[in-house]
């Protein structure tokens, strides 16, 4: 069973949280630009529960 999680952040921000969520055991899964802000992006996370 996998668990998920989705965060919102500018692209300056967006690597540095994702290895600080890649340490607590999250993947990477999805990167979308953000449509609905015009700015920044979506990441989808996913990891084993």
């Amino acid at each position: 069973m996998f668990e998920y999680r989705v965060a919102i952040y500018t692209v300056r921000q967006a690597e540095t949280e994702m290895n600080r969520m890649a340490a607590e055991g999250w993947r990477v899964i999805s990167v979308s630009p953000n449509i609905a802000m015009s700015h920044g992006v979506v990441v989808t996370y996913e990891r084993k529960k």
